[in-house]
C-alpha cells in the first residue's frame, strides 16, 4: 500500500502544468537530438546544466531525464531510416532496421521500435518504483568503507562494460581519477596539480570536460567526415503498422530484452548501450521459426529486442543514483551534477528529504513514456525533414550555445578554452578508438572515492583491516576481485571481444 501512497503523491507533482510541459520539453530535445546524429544525450544535458539554476529541482531533473530517454527513442529513427546511429546504444538497430527501410518496410520498424521501447520503458519505472525503497533501506547501512567498496565495484564494472579494449577502458578511467584531482585539497587546503595557473585552483568544472569531450569532439568527428558520409536516404514511410506475423515475432523479442536491459542498466559503466549488444545476440541464438527473414536481412527482432533493453536499460540506470548516489554512467553522472547544482544529495536522503522529487521524476517518466509513443510514431514525417539540415549550418548553433552554456556558470573566458582544449582531445579519444565515458565516470568518483576513503581510516584510526572487516565492504570488495579477474580469463575476454563486433 505504500508504494501506491508514494505514486500517488508522484502523480500529483507530475501533473502539474510546470512538470508536464518540461516533461515534453525533455521528450523533444531528447528525440530530436536522438533523431539527429553526432550529438547525443551527454552533449545536450551537458550544455543545459547551466540553464537549470533558474528551475525548480523537480522541473529541472524532469527535463533532463525526458532528454535521456527520449534520446534513446530518437536514435533508432536514424538508425532504421539513414543506417547512421542518432545514439550509441542504437548501433545495433542498424542491423536490421536500415535493410526493412530498404526493402519498404521502415512503417513497421519504427513502429517495433517505438512499441517496444513503450513497453520497455514502463516495465523499467515499474522496477524503479518497487525496488527503490528497499534499496534505500540498504543504503542507510553504508558507512564510508562501504562506499569506498561499492566505487571500487562501480569503476571495475565501467571497465568491464566499456565497448573496445580493457587496457583502453582503464586508462581512461585512471585519466579521470586524475583529472579529478586537480585543486584543492579539501582537508590541507593546498593546491594540487594546478601547475601556478590561478583558475584551476577550483578544479577543473564537470560540465566542461563533458561539453568539450562529448559536445565539441563528436564535433570535430564529423567535420573530419567527407560530406558524402553524411548523405541522407530519405524513405518514404507508408503504413506504419506491422503485420500479425511480425507481432507474434515481436512479443517475445521485446519481453526477452526488456527482461535483459532492466538487469543490465543497473549494472555500472553504460548499460544500456551493453544491454542492446547482449539483446541483438541474445536473439541470434534464438532459434528462427520457419519463414522468418535471417538476421541481417530485415528481421523484425533484430530492432525490436536491442529498443527495447537500452530503454528498459535507461530506466533502471536511475535505480544505483537515486537509491544509492552512485552515477551507473556518464548520463547518470551529469544527473549527480544537475543535482548538487540545486544542493541536493544524491543518495538515499533523496527519498527521505526530497520525496516530491523522488516520486514526482519516477510518475514523470510513465508521463514521458506515453509522450515519446506520441512524438516518435505519428510525427515520423518531420523527423525525416529534420534530417536534410546541412550539419553546416546545425555545428556552429552547437558550438556557440555549448561556449555561452560553458561561460554563464562561472563567467570566466578560461573555461571556454579549457571546452576547446578537451573537443580536441575527445577527438584525439574517437580516432584511437577510447571510449571516452568511463572518464567521466573516473572524473565524478575519484574526488567522492578519495574523500570516503579519508573518511573511513580516520574513523578506524588509520586501520586499512575495515575495508575487510565490515561484512558489507569486505562482500563488494570480494565482488570485485571476482569480477576483475573473470574478465581477464582468456576466454571471457575473447567473448567480450566478441560481443561488440558487428556481423
Amino acid at each position: 500500500m505504500e508504494l501506491f501512497d508514494n505514486l500517488a503523491l508522484g502523480f500529483g507533482v507530475a501533473f502539474t502544468l510546470q512538470n508536464l510541459m518540461y516533461a515534453f520539453i525533455g521528450c523533444l530535445l531528447g528525440t530530436l537530438i536522438g533523431v539527429l546524429p553526432g550529438i547525443g544525450p551527454l552533449a545536450t544535458i551537458a550544455m543545459l546544466l547551466p540553464a537549470t539554476y533558474a528551475l525548480p529541482p523537480v522541473a529541472a531533473l524532469i527535463m533532463l531525464a525526458g532528454i535521456y530517454y527520449g534520446a534513446q527513442y530518437g536514435g533508432s529513427t536514424t538508425a532504421i531510416l539513414v543506417n547512421l546511429p542518432g545514439e550509441s546504444s542504437s548501433v545495433v538497430t542498424v542491423i536490421d532496421g536500415y535493410q526493412m527501410a530498404r526493402q519498404g518496410r521502415a512503417g513497421p520498424a519504427l513502429a517495433a521500435a517505438g512499441l517496444g521501447s513503450f513497453f520497455a520503458g514502463c516495465v523499467g519505472t515499474l522496477i524503479l518504483a518497487a525496488f527503490a525503497a528497499p534499496l534505500t533501506e540498504l543504503a542507510f547501512k553504508f558507512g564510508p568503507a562501504e562506499y569506498f567498496s561499492l566505487m571500487i565495484l562501480g569503476l571495475i564494472g565501467a571497465v568491464v562494460l566499456a565497448s573496445g579494449s580493457l587496457l583502453k577502458a582503464v586508462a581512461m578511467i585512471v585519466l579521470g581519477l586524475l583529472l579529478g584531482m586537480v585543486g584543492t585539497d579539501v582537508n590541507s587546503g593546498v593546491a594540487r596539480f594546478s601547475f601556478d595557473v590561478p583558475e584551476l585552483t577550483d578544479g577543473i568544472g564537470f560540465i566542461v570536460i563533458a561539453m568539450g569531450v562529448f559536445g565539441y569532439g563528436e564535433i570535430i568527428s564529423n567535420l573530419s567526415k567527407h560530406e558524402s558520409e553524411r548523405e541522407v536516404f530519405t524513405a518514404s514511410v507508408s503504413g506504419l503498422m506491422p503485420t500479425k506475423e511480425d507481432f507474434k515475432n515481436m512479443v517475445p523479442a521485446v519481453l526477452r530484452g526488456t527482461a535483459l536491459g532492466s538487469l543490465l542498466g543497473i549494472l555500472p559503466g553504460g548499460g544500456a548501450v551493453m544491454a542492446a549488444f547482449a539483446a541483438y545476440t541474445l536473439e541470434k541464438k534464438t532459434k528462427l521459426r520457419p519463414g522468418e527473414v535471417p538476421f541481417g536481412k530485415g528481421n523484425i527482432r533484430g530492432v525490436a529486442a536491442p529498443e527495447a533493453a537500452n530503454n528498459a536499460g535507461s530506466q533502471t540506470s536511475f535505480i544505483p543514483l537515486l537509491t544509492l548516489g552512485i552515477p551507473p554512467n556518464a548520463v547518470m553522472a551529469l544527473m549527480v551534477g544537475a543535482m548538487t547544482i540545486h544542493n541536493i544529495q544524491p543518495g538515499p536522503q533523496v527519498m527521505t528529504n526530497n520525496p516530491e522529487l523522488f516520486w514526482g521524476l519516477i510518475a514523470s517518466m510513465w508521463i514521458g513514456n506515453l509522450m515519446l509513443v506520441i512524438l516518435n510514431l505519428p510525427l515520423i514525417g518531420i523527423w525525416i525533414k529534420l534530417l536534410s539540415v546541412p550539419y553546416r549550418w546545425l555545428f556552429p548553433s552547437i558550438v556557440l550555445f555549448c561556449a555561452i552554456g560553458v561561460y554563464s556558470t562561472n563567467n570566466n573566458t578560461f573555461d571556454i578554452w579549457m571546452v576547446a582544449l578537451f573537443g580536441v582531445i575527445g577527438y584525439l579519444f574517437i580516432k584511437l578508438g577510447a571510449e571516452p565515458a568511463p572518464l567521466l565516470l573516473g572524473f565524478i568518483l575519484g574526488p567522492m572515492m578519495e574523500e570516503y576513503l579519508r573518511r573511513a581510516l580516520l574513523l578506524s584510526r588509520g586501520d586499512w583491516s575495515v575495508f575487510v572487516t565490515r561484512p558489507l565492504s569486505a562482500s563488494l570488495l570480494a565482488a570485485s576481485a571476482v569480477l576483475l579477474a573473470i574478465v581477464l580469463m582468456p576466454s571471457v575476454k575473447a567473448k567480450r571481444e566478441e560481443a561488440f563486433v558487428e556481423d
